[in-house]
């Protein structure tokens, strides 16, 4: 998706009048239509440098697979995924945060504009990829959430990182944070079906209880895992 380009054309086709609240929360902001409309316009620049810190990071992961790929002959990273918040999405997050929204407040609290996530074959995979992040001296890793070994509650899985990497500018070098979530393709596919039932009205149909379920899909999604890497280990060694 060309999240640079398009920035503007959003800004021109977002509804002043549009609720900023989501069905179910309360209204964390008292800022009039045109406020928001300034905040948009505002923040436009920024949201261009954070895409160049997205860009960067997609161009890191593609440089490891690539090398890991010449040393190792195969390839551990599936496929690589990314997007930089749009200016709504900014807005709505700092009033979440109970923020004042300013470009200033969105630099400052808001540490996912730009996200990169990263698909792997295997659970090894996920943490090698870290660890190689972690090894390279230009990058400030700001902290790690490690939600494989620790799962949410509901069941989700994913190792997820704050780094902050390096972008040239013309006129300066500025260090901005991007959001890198590395997960496995079981994970990935257990993520993308919870995001879509989520929005479901009601979390029990036909005396099926969906978050328990969810649960549950993801502990047997564990397992599956577990013993595929066994699998994939002992086939190396051979």
């Amino acid at each position: 998706m060309d999240q640079n380009s398009s920035l503007t054309e959003r800004i021109e086709r977002i509804d002043p009048h549009r609720s900023l609240v989501k069905p179910g929360e309360r209204d964390l902001t008292v800022e009039t239509s045109e406020s928001a409309r300034q905040f948009f316009a505002d923040v436009l620049p920024m949201l261009a440098r954070y895409h160049a810190a997205m860009r960067e990071m997609e161009v890191r992961f593609e440089i490891i697979d690539r090398d890991l790929s010449a040393r190792r002959h195969r390839n551990p990273i599936h496929h690589v995924e990314s997007r930089v918040k749009d200016p709504r999405g900014v807005y709505e997050k700092l009033a979440r945060y109970g923020k004042s929204q300013t470009v200033s407040n969105a630099e400052r609290y808001v540490m996912d504009i730009a996200g990169v996530r990263v698909i792997c074959s295997y659970i090894h995979d996920v943490y090698e990829l870290c660890e190689m992040l972690k090894r390279h001296d230009d990058l400030e890793v700001v902290h790690i959430k490690d939600y494989v070994a620790n799962p949410k509650p509901n069941g989700y899985r994913s190792l997820h990182m704050i780094v902050k990497i390096p972008v040239h500018f013309v006129d300066r070098t500025s260090m901005i944070p991007v959001e890198v979530q590395i997960r496995t393709i079981a994970m990935d596919f257990w993520a993308s079906l919870e995001h879509e039932l989520k929005y479901k009205a009601v979390s029990e149909v036909a005396g099926i209880d969906s978050y328990d379920e969810l649960r549950d899909c993801s502990r047997i999604i564990r397992n599956v895992e577990s013993r595929m890497q066994i699998l994939a280990q002992a086939l190396d060694a051979e």
